[in-house]
């Protein structure tokens, strides 16, 4: 089968597509022939991780497909439309793991035309989708979600604030908090992303160099931060008394400076989170299809395409998901 794969080089000049033999099942598995597969920024960490001595591994954790085998055990119907769960062996929230298993790398994962993957971690494609738009889901959603509702503890009324948006986390976020019934306040250094944000449901759209106290004109009650250093001080400080700052990521750097005494003495909640639990990819499938929501998928690729939408992810430039599509 067309795979695009990491070896022989570090970086995105080690990433090719070349043939790899087909998956097949093993007792619970089930294969998936693959239609589309979202990327993330997961992906680019990755290869830049890894070395010329690593072996070759298909990337990729997001996917959306047909079931075309099952396994000894697997209780999934060949034929069955899926998306795929890339959170390995989570099954609860509270169950948080060290360090979350995620597919692809170390084992071969989505960029392909097809995947192995356990049966428990496939679920039924939402129906109002396509597959790109299916694809773009799991990764991001699932981390929103999380991010939102079990960390967050977002209420209907709630001020929410999402610094950075245009990535795939954050527009998911923008969504689902709006479905919610939030009003949502987004910051962006570039006015086009401002715009899109508006068009999406945004209350509110800052600019980045923005006195974001100013502009928002009233305190949040829940920030959801992918930045990292760059916001952090801005984001305690537009919080009310009380509010919460969930923090999933550090495109910006992952060391920051703050005031023990400003914490404390206003009471601010700092959370962290990662990915989730099998239960919460099922709560965030099932609100996805309540409320019709739609990933935003910036860009679609061909499979044979992969290594030039790698470089497109690692320019910055999307608003919303790319995503790889499957003949």
């Amino acid at each position: 089968m067309t795979a695009v794969v990491h070896g022989n080089a570090a970086g995105l000049t080690g990433v090719r597509v070349t043939e790899v033999p087909s998956p097949r099942p093993g007792p619970g598995e089930v294969v998936v022939a693959l239609r589309a597969a979202g990327l993330n920024h997961r992906d680019l960490f990755l290869v830049g991780a890894r070395g010329p001595g690593d072996a070759p591994v298909v990337l990729g954790s997001d996917g959306a497909g047909v079931v075309v085998a099952a396994g000894p055990g697997a209780a999934v119907e060949p034929g069955t439309e899926v998306v795929v769960n890339p959170s390995l062996d989570w099954d609860e929230p509270g169950g948080v793991p060290e360090v979350p298993a995620i597919l692809g790398v170390p084992t071969d994962g989505t960029f392909a035309e097809y995947v192995v993957v356990p049966a428990k971690n496939v679920a039924p494609k939402p129906a109002h989708l396509g597959w790109s738009e299916a694809a773009a889901l799991p990764l991001a959603a699932l981390t929103a979600y999380r991010a939102l509702f079990t960390r967050g503890g977002l209420r209907a009324g709630d001020h929410v604030l999402l610094p950075g948006i245009g990535s795939g986390v954050a527009t998911f976020a923008l969504a689902m908090a709006k479905a919610a019934g939030a009003t949502v306040s987004v910051t962006s250094r570039s006015p086009e992303k401002c715009r899109r944000a508006r068009e999406l449901g945004a209350d509110r759209a800052v600019g980045s160099g923005e006195d974001w106290r100013t502009a928002l004109a009233e305190p949040v009650d829940l920030v959801v931060d992918s930045v990292g250093s760059a916001t952090f001080g801005q984001c305690l400080s537009v919080l009310r008394p009380g509010g919460r700052l969930v923090s999933l990521g550090a495109t910006t750097g992952a060391e920051v400076s703050l005031s023990l005494r400003e914490m404390f003495f206003r009471q601010i909640s700092v959370l962290g989170t990662s990915m989730g639990s099998a239960r919460e990819f099922s709560q965030m499938l099932a609100l996805v299809a309540e409320h019709e929501i739609r990933p935003v998928v910036h860009r679609t690729y061909s499979l044979d395409d992969g290594p030039r939408a790698l470089a497109d992810l690692a320019a910055g430039d999307q608003f919303g998901k790319l995503v790889l599509t499957v003949d």
